[in-house]
């Protein structure tokens, strides 16, 4: 059905289909209606009949006197009798009477040909290949005998017509019922009606929560699916305008910088000071690109509900890469770096390049917030049964009240001694999430700071083994 109004039945309306199994379960039941009362009819005729043939075969012998010549005129003068019509719902019972050796004194046109010899009581006989019911009766004196007959079809005839009256008004019914039944389901199903139109009328930048007039216990699971699916909307959408945002924020600062150092480049005619300027537009390069790299690796991440191309990784040689990845970097701050592990370093399912993308933003935030001289030192173990992966510096800290907002996208601590672009926690956190592991940040007691990746892991560890071979 369309929202302004009926739409046409089909296969795949949810009208189609309730209309279609009520009026086939009506019918059913409508025809067993009809059975059953034609099996019901057909037993109240047998008994009624069987009684009318018993009243019939009394009257009979009771009109039997020692003269039995009047007999003879006895169907004659039953026929004309007058004072009535005859009916087409008289019981058409033949007779005859006669002696008990079988003789027959007197029958009616269609009685059945049965000798009178036969046992007393009811019983059904042939007659010209049809079934027929018979009831034989003899007087006391055991001198005569009535028998009295009467047709089995005729009887079933009786039986369907009574049946018919009965049903047939319900059958003559059965397209208003249809009728009524359609238009019920039309009412009944008006909700949803009035649910899409709610959807269907709203603008692109309308995500608030439904508010049905009218919120039936069958539709609030809809209702609620529905809204929270609008509440995730609305939510997602205010996040990539903020992103979006912030990310232009960010990226039209190093690029007016880069302009700016273009033109002193383009401008000054002094050697050195157009090295300098050239220098700098290099390094802002390098910011900017790794400012847009961020940003689209977080652009990939968002989307991602849970990670389809897993494979076993070895933390051990994972951290290698990583270390090995910082060693430049280190190498220009005289920082060493310092690795940890367990003998039998542990495998963990994951993204062994997303995981090693987290690691290497943990590694760079260290070496780049460290002291010059310092050591950074990366650590992975088995914390009461789960695993421990972090990365700690030397350097000093961070702001106690900063530090529930470090994973807040292009947030910068108030007290950062050097530039970034406020992301790499953020990503570092987004894949600790689809990895079922958890970002723990702290600062060290008696000074520096600690990026904890912490996880529940199946298995032991070994004992742990100190590597220093990265120390630089």
């Amino acid at each position: 059905m369309s929202v302004a109004g009926l739409a046409p039945l089909n296969a795949r309306s949810l009208r189609w289909r309730l209309l279609r199994w009520v009026t086939l379960t009506t019918i059913v039941i409508w025809g067993l209606a009809a059975g059953l009362s034609y099996h019901q009819a057909r037993a109240e005729v047998q008994e009624l009949m069987d009684g009318q043939m018993a009243k019939m075969a009394r009257l009979l012998l009771a009109q039997i006197h020692e003269d039995t010549s009047y007999l003879k005129d006895l169907p004659e003068n039953m026929n004309s009798l007058r004072g009535t019509k005859s009916r087409r719902s008289e019981l058409a019972l033949e007779f005859q009477i006669g002696y008990p050796d079988g003789t027959v004194l007197v029958n009616s046109a269609m009685a059945p040909e049965t000798p009178l010899t036969r046992p007393l009581g009811y019983a059904n006989v042939e007659h010209a290949g049809h079934p027929w019911r018979s009831l034989i009766l003899e007087t006391a004196d055991g001198r005569y005998r009535a028998q009295v007959a009467h047709s089995f079809h005729t009887r079933d005839k009786e039986a369907l017509e009574i049946a018919s009256k009965t049903v047939l008004p319900l059958g003559l019914l059965l397209p208003l019922m249809v009728a009524l039944l359609y238009f019920s389901i039309q009412r009944c199903l008006k909700p949803l009606d009035d649910l899409a139109e709610d959807v269907a009328s709203r603008s692109p930048d309308n995500l608030t929560t439904l508010q049905p007039e009218t919120t039936l216990l069958e539709t609030q699971p809809l209702v609620r699916s529905l809204n929270h699916l609008l509440t995730r909307l609305a939510t997602t959408l205010d996040n990539e305008r903020r992103f979006t945002a912030d990310a232009a924020h960010e990226l039209r600062t190093p690029l007016a910088a880069l302009k700016i150092q273009a033109q002193v480049a383009m401008a000054t005619k002094n050697p050195e000071e157009r090295d300098h300027a050239m220098a700098q537009v290099l390094a802002g390069v390098d910011r900017t690109t790794r400012l847009v790299e961020q940003l689209l690796r977080l652009a990939r991440l968002d989307p991602i509900v849970q990670l389809s191309d897993t494979q076993p990784i070895d933390l051990l040689e994972l951290a290698r890469g990583a270390l090995e990845s910082a060693h430049s970097a280190a190498a220009t701050r005289r920082q060493r770096l310092h690795l940890t592990a367990p003998m039998d370093a542990p495998r963990i399912t994951g993204d062994p390049d997303l995981l090693g993308a987290a690691l290497r933003n943990l590694l760079d935030n260290a070496v780049r917030y460290g002291p010059e001289q310092s050591t950074v030192t990366l650590t992975i173990d088995n914390d009461f049964g789960g695993l421990r992966l972090e990365v700690s510096d030397e350097g000093p800290g961070t702001p106690e009240e900063d530090l529930s907002h470090l994973t807040n996208r292009f947030f910068r601590s108030s007290e950062a001694g050097c530039e970034g672009s406020g992301l790499g926690l953020s990503i570092v956190q987004r894949i600790a999430e689809l990895h079922g592991a958890r970002l723990e940040l702290e600062n060290r007691q008696g000074g520096g700071f600690v990026a904890r990746l912490r996880w529940p892991i199946d298995g032991k560890t070994g004992g742990l083994a100190t590597t220093s071979g990265w120390k630089i």
